[in-house]
C-alpha cells in the first residue's frame, strides 16, 4: 500500500521540478557535449549567455526541446525510484527488525533503486539527449517530436541504440545512493535535534518537519550527490549523441569518450555544464523533496480517516 502512495508522491515531485527548470537542464546538455571540435552547436560563453542567445535562435521552443521525454522520464523515474527505493527499505526493515536503518542499508535500497530505474528509462533520456541538442546549424534531418525520433532511431540505428549510455548510467545510480543516503541521515539528525533528543513519539516526530526543512536537506543531499558524479553525466551526454550524417557516431563507447575528453580539455571537460547543472539541480531537489513529503503526507492524512 504504501509503495504505491510514494509512487505517485514521487511522479507528482517530478513532474512539478520538469516544468519549472527545464531551460537549465537544456542548456546544461549542450555545455557538456561541446567540446570545442562541433560545428553544429552554438559557442555559449556561460549560462546566462546561453539562455539569451537559445531565446533569440529558437524562441521559447529552444529553451524547451525535450520537454515531453524530460516530463515522461522524470514523472516516471522518479515514480519507479521512490516505489522500489520504498520497498527495498521496507524489505531490509523487515529483515533486520529493526525501527531504523543503517546508513549502509540506506545506501544499498538507494542503489538497488537505481539500477531497476535507469534499465527502465534510459531510451527516454537518450531521446531527450538528443531532442535538446537540436540547433538550426544541424546538418540531419531533425525529429519533429519524440515519437518521430524513437521511429527514426530504430530505423536507422536498431533497437540497442536505445541503450547507449547504460554504462554511465548505471554507474550514476551512484548519485541517487549517496543523495538519499545523505537525505536519510541529515532528516534523522534533524528529526533528533527537533524533538529534544528523540524523546518524542516516533509517530509524532514526522509533524516536526516543515516545507524549509525538506528544501534544505533535499538542496543538500543533491549537492553531495553531483560533487562525485558529475562527470558520469557528460560521459552519458557525450555517447548519447546522434550520428554524424554519414551515420558513424562521434564516440564510439565510454572508454572512448573518456580518452577524447581527457586529450582535448583535461578533467575540466569533465565539469561542463555543472553550473547550469547545480542552478537546476540544486532547487529541483528542493522542490522534489517538498513536494514529494507534502504529497505522501497527504495520502496518508487520508487512509487515516478512510
Amino acid at each position: 500500500m504504501w509503495q504505491w502512495e510514494n509512487a505517485t508522491a514521487g511522479a507528482i515531485a517530478g513532474f512539478a521540478t520538469v516544468a519549472v527548470l527545464h531551460p537549465l537542464d537544456v542548456v546544461r546538455t549542450r555545455f557538456q557535449v561541446n567540446d570545442g571540435r562541433l560545428m553544429n552547436l552554438p559557442i555559449y560563453k556561460n549560462t546566462g549567455h546561453a539562455i539569451v542567445t537559445i531565446t533569440r535562435a529558437e524562441g521559447l521552443k529552444g529553451l524547451y526541446a525535450g520537454f515531453s521525454p524530460a516530463v515522461l522520464g522524470s514523472t516516471v523515474s522518479w515514480g519507479l525510484y521512490f516505489f522500489f527505493y520504498n520497498r527495498a527499505k521496507s524489505r531490509y526493515l523487515r529483515r533486520t527488525e529493526k525501527q531504523q536503518l543503517s546508513p549502509g542499508l540506506h545506501l544499498i535500497s538507494a542503489a538497488e533503486a537505481g539500477a531497476l530505474v535507469s534499465l527502465f528509462t534510459n531510451p527516454i533520456w537518450l531521446v531527450k539527449t538528443r531532442l535538446q541538442l537540436q540547433t538550426p546549424l544541424q546538418l540531419s534531418q531533425p525529429y519533429s517530436g519524440f515519437s518521430d525520433a524513437l521511429r527514426t532511431i530504430l530505423k536507422e540505428e536498431g533497437w540497442h541504440t536505445l541503450y547507449k549510455g547504460i554504462g554511465p548510467s548505471l554507474l550514476l545510480v551512484s548519485h541517487g545512493a549517496i543523495q538519499f543516503t545523505v537525505y536519510e541521515e541529515l532528516r534523522k539528525f534533524v528529526l533528533q535535534i527537533k524533538s529534544d533528543r528523540g524523546k518524542a513519539a516516533l509517530r509524532d516526530r514526522e509533524k516536526l518537519l516543515n516545507s524549509l526543512d525538506y528544501a534544505v536537506l533535499g538542496a543538500t543531499s543533491k549537492f553531495a550527490a553531483m560533487l562525485f558524479t558529475y562527470p558520469y553525466q557528460v560521459i552519458r551526454s557525450r555517447i548519447q549523441q546522434r550520428p554524424n550524417t554519414d551515420g558513424v557516431p562521434k564516440y564510439a563507447n565510454s572508454w572512448h569518450v573518456v580518452k577524447e575528453t581527457l586529450r582535448f580539455e583535461g578533467i575540466r571537460g569533465f565539469y561542463k555544464g555543472i553550473t547550469a547543472n547545480l542552478l537546476k539541480n540544486v532547487p529541483a531537489a528542493s522542490i522534489t523533496f517538498v513536494v514529494y513529503e507534502n504529497v505522501l503526507n497527504l495520502l496518508r492524512l487520508r487512509d487515516r480517516n478512510n
